[in-house]
């Protein structure tokens, strides 16, 4: 299936869509990843899969631009939430070069920047190590997306 926006929708309880994403969710504050929550995945989901990507940040690595900020993945279908801070899933490499998740923290200067919050729904469970990074997560789970959408906050360095 191609990569395509679905029905689902994906919300936080830290900050509303296209809105500002609280200093406590950033490289500035605690560095904590925000509450998600999600619903109407497509009909036979049986897991899913968290990114969150910077498209703004100005690098070109790994053959693609902007930067990655936390990978997740490994999470059944039973997972439609995911609390402040959670550790739910297994973790993915971020551009950091850290497992889990790394809030934004864009170049001084750099003016505002979108972060893109994707929920994938796939037509399997998955059982991935951890520690993929992004292309090779992508390589995995393509195969077996069912949809997706995504939730953008924004952040400008203070």
């Amino acid at each position: 299936m191609a990569f395509a926006l679905s029905n689902m929708q994906l919300e936080s309880s830290a900050f509303q869509a296209h809105g500002s994403i609280p200093t406590r969710h950033t490289g500035e504050g605690e560095d904590i990843s925000p509450a998600l929550s999600w619903s109407g995945a497509p009909e036979g989901t049986k897991g899913y899969a968290i990114i969150c990507h910077d498209p703004d940040a100005p690098l070109v690595q790994h053959g693609s631009y902007g930067f990655v900020h936390w990978l997740l993945y490994n999470l059944p279908a039973s997972t439609t939430t995911l609390a402040e801070g959670s550790s739910d899933g297994k973790s993915g490499k971020n551009d950091f070069g850290k497992l889990g998740y790394g809030g934004p923290m864009p170049p001084e200067g750099h003016g505002v920047h979108h972060y893109y919050f994707w929920v994938l729904a796939l037509d399997k469970p998955t059982d991935l190590p951890e520690g993929l990074g992004l292309g090779e997560m992508l390589k995995q789970l393509e195969p077996h997306l069912l949809g997706m959408n995504r939730l953008i906050g924004t952040y400008r360095r203070g």
